[in-house]
């Protein structure tokens, strides 16, 4: 598998990146994670508009799932070629009607699933295209999922928006690369069930046996070489910064 990272700020763009989004390629079929604040824009540097096989959206905060409205404009109004077919779009409960509302005045109240074709994520096992995936519910205040992406006899784990839970562990446990949330600053913000800090993404990386992490969703107001001493200072594998246009093997 193949991980670009098109955009990783959490919360919203920086400087530097857009917010959260993750090419995952294998086989010749290409899958994004998440879509925030503008990814869209930053997608094109690595990959046609039409060339996604299916898009993953792990919740529906703007800063994951936003840039899926300026996304609809480009499949439904299409200009060459025709409109192309609809793209399967793996997202919570009510992503349809999300992304309906935040675009305002879709020609119809169905416009959205003209180009995209909803599937309502729960957790559990499935495919899509060549990737064998499992998605479970982690600890965000909105309905969020992780997922653990499958192909060849490798793992990837994407995290998400999460506070420490069991169900993270599950999902992050032998990974091959571990793309993982860090959004606070150990010893600085302490909110349950919200997100992760750098100590925390490394102690799970460590307690999963992870083979490698990479900390991402760090806010332009966090230190982000400060998390990456946190995790440092308790996992003893490779551990990186994600950052726009980043690619790994795994």
């Amino acid at each position: 598998m193949k991980l670009t990272v098109v955009g990783c700020s959490g919360s919203f763009p920086s400087a530097e990146s857009a917010c959260s989004s993750y090419l995952v390629e294998a086989d010749g079929f290409r899958l994004l994670l998440d879509m925030g604040n503008g990814a869209l824009g930053e997608l094109q540097r690595h990959v046609g508009l039409y060339d996604l096989d299916a898009v993953f959206l792990s919740h529906l905060h703007a800063d994951h799932c936003i840039d899926m409205c300026g996304y609809f404009v480009a499949r439904y109004y299409r200009h060459d070629g025709g409109r192309p077919p609809a793209i399967p779009v793996y997202g919570p409960e009510g992503t349809e009607q999300r992304l309906t509302t935040a675009y305002a005045d879709t020609p119809t109240e169905k416009s959205m699933s003209e180009v995209f074709d909803f599937h309502t994520l729960k957790p559990g096992a499935f495919e899509i295209g060549p990737f064998s995936v499992r998605t479970e519910k982690v600890a965000h205040p909105v309905e969020t999922y992780g997922i653990r992406i499958q192909n060849g006899g490798r793992t990837l784990t994407y995290s998400g928006d999460t506070g420490a839970c069991g169900a993270l562990d599950e999902l992050a446990e032998g990974a091959d690369l571990l793309l993982c949330e860090a959004s606070f600053t150990y010893g600085k913000e302490d909110i349950p069930d919200l997100h992760l800090n750098g100590r925390e993404a490394g102690e799970l990386a460590e307690r999963a046996g992870a083979a490698r992490l990479i900390l991402t969703h760090i806010p332009p107001w966090t230190d982000a070489q400060v998390n990456l001493a946190d995790a440092r200072a308790v996992y003893e594998g490779p551990t990186e910064l994600a950052f726009a246009g980043a690619e790994y093997e795994i």
